[in-house]
């Protein structure tokens, strides 16, 4: 996407460890000399802002769309503060986390926030990128305060005492138009790979709910399953509760003041838990005493399915460590007969009810929906003969191998183009590339930058990561 990266002709150390060797040319000042703190208060009638790790500052109603969260917020907004475009804003307990940018937009933000306004003519947007490193974010820890991580706080007085490299005017406006031209492609090829990956994962759903809801042969004769979402079945498949053919038991409870290390055992939670893969990377630990292991440890070929998040999401244990232990958010399931069930079918079945949102057909758009035990066991099932599963399930690996190799390379891609995204940010914006001569002019990058790639987030979130921020937001405004 870049072509043409040099550095600059002659460098210097800038102080700072965390901005290195910056251009001769460039100053290294403190940010009380670059900024000055705004507290302009008692605009209670101005649209709601929040400043989020993932996505930088955006409007409230944006952040709420489609959320079940609604700002029932009782606070007092005569104590919240004024944003206008160009303010950058910082959520003074997250700054070490990346909650910190540039607004675009006027509104009120909560008194956990510091509204910060440059004192001269320096082009904001450049320091929303520098502020947005990781470089920048460690050195935000550094200068933080608390306890504990969860209660370190950069306060404004600290946050003056950081010095910040300021290249001269003309290179901050032609860095940032670099930048803002990039990221237009970036995230146009991010938005083309989705739409390939969702094309495929739809090309996948299709096969999968074909074979498993009438099997391969299309000639088969039919009847009514009784059950919506599976339709009609071949006549010689059984229907039955999943409770019939599958134990099911839910993991450990875990809870970090009881644990003692004295059984320390590694676990798997929800989030290592993907759709046929199982991230055993960096496991944290739980006591398991020897009396528990039955219950609460896996064993190869146990099928773990994900009981919140992405309902239904589930992977087989593949025994990478001899002795693994797994959460309240997992359901364990093994086949009561071996000789009667194929528990990779089961997988099958379990994606296309999970795709086809069956799992959330008792959740309500105002709870959070879960797949208990007692739901999961009460699913009914189409099950063929175990010959015939074991015939599906080849069919299905073998149909299914190009396509979720395709899926792998779109994924892979995007990570790839993320990760050279956030080196180059870096790299740009504190002077260890020189990009002055392939800075668009205005008009080109006018022409390219479409309302659609813009609003398109760079960063796969947790599901409603950026709605528990709001939630914590609340709740130091409390404080």
């Amino acid at each position: 996407m870049t072509v043409g990266l040099q550095t600059y002709p002659e460098y210097r150390d800038s102080g700072p460890e965390w901005l290195g060797r910056i251009p001769a040319h460039w100053d290294c000042l403190p940010h009380r000399a670059l900024f000055e703190e705004i507290q302009d208060q008692g605009h209670v009638d101005e649209p709601l802002i929040s400043v989020t790790i993932s996505k930088g500052v955006i409007r409230q109603s944006d952040l709420l769309a489609g959320s079940s969260k609604k700002d029932s917020s009782n606070l007092d907004k005569s104590k919240y503060k004024l944003v206008v475009p160009g303010d950058i804003a910082y959520n003074k307990m997250r700054a070490w986390q990346g909650a910190v940018g540039v607004s675009r937009y006027r509104g009120i933000v909560s008194p956990a926030y510091i509204v910060i306004r440059l004192r001269n003519s320096n082009n904001p947007e450049y320091f929303h990128f520098l502020f947005r490193t990781s470089a920048f974010a460690t050195e935000a820890e550094r200068w933080s305060y608390g306890i504990t991580s969860d209660q370190w706080s950069l306060r404004p007085e600290h946050f003056k005492m950081i010095y910040s490299c300021v290249p001269t005017m003309p290179e901050q406006d032609a860095i940032v138009a670099f930048l803002q031209h990039f990221d237009v492609k970036v995230r146009r090829f991010i938005r083309n790979r989705r739409r390939l990956i969702q094309v495929l994962n739809e090309q996948k759903q299709t096969i999968i709910n074909r074979a498993v809801t009438r099997g391969l042969d299309p000639n088969v004769p039919l009847k009514p399953s009784g059950i919506e979402w599976l339709g009609d079945i071949p006549t010689h498949w059984e229907i039955a509760l999943l409770r019939l053919r599958y134990d099911q038991c839910l993991g450990k409870m875990v809870d970090a003041k009881q644990f003692t290390g004295e059984h320390a055992t590694p676990y798997l939670r929800n989030v290592n838990v993907q759709w046929d893969r199982i991230n055993t990377d960096a496991l944290p630990l739980i006591d398991i005493a020897p009396h528990e292991r039955e219950r609460f440890t896996v064993k190869p070929g146990d099928l773990l399915v994900c009981e919140g998040g992405d309902i239904g999401r589930c992977a087989f244990w593949d025994g990478k460590i001899s002795i693994c232990g797994f959460q309240k958010a997992l359901h364990r399931l093994r086949p009561i007969d071996p000789e009667r069930d194929h528990p990779r079918f089961l997988y099958y079945c379990m994606f296309n009810a999970s795709k086809l949102g069956v799992f959330l057909a008792d959740g309500s758009e105002n709870t959070i929906a879960h797949l208990t035990g007692v739901k999961l066991r009460a699913h009914r099932f189409a099950f063929p003969p175990i010959d015939e599963q074991r015939e599906i399930t080849n069919h299905l690996d073998s149909a299914l191998a190009e396509t979720d190799k395709a899926t792998t390379i779109a994924q892979r891609e995007i990570a790839l183009i993320r990760e050279y995204r956030t080196r180059l940010i870096a790299d740009v914006v504190t002077g260890k590339v020189d990009v002055r001569h392939l800075a668009p002019p205005p008009e080109a990058f006018a022409a390219e930058a479409e309302p659609e790639d813009l609003d398109e987030g760079l960063e796969d979130e947790m599901p409603g990561e950026d709605v528990i921020e709001l939630a914590q937001e609340e709740t130091d405004a409390d404080d």
